[in-house]
């Protein structure tokens, strides 16, 4: 009985002091990847979508196109 309790006791305590270090960071572990640089929002002067103006296609007055097919219908 006495070798149980003991074991018991010897169990929580290093449960205990595993649980307590799961905070520390550890120096071998990777810094999480930086995150990625936010990119301007166009809305479609067509149909309204929303797409970054990266991706748009852009008439000559400066207006924003979610495709080429947008761009030829023209603006609503």
């Amino acid at each position: 009985m006495k070798f149980l309790l003991f074991l018991a006791i010897v169990l929580l305590v290093a449960w205990l002091w595993r649980s307590g270090r799961r905070g520390d960071k550890r120096p071998d572990q990777a810094a999480p990847p930086p995150q990625a640089s936010t990119q301007e929002m166009v809305r479609c002067a067509h149909c309204g979508v929303h797409l970054p103006k990266t991706d748009a296609v852009l008439d000559p007055a400066g207006r924003a196109y979610c495709s080429a097919a947008h761009l030829q219908a023209g603006p609503r």
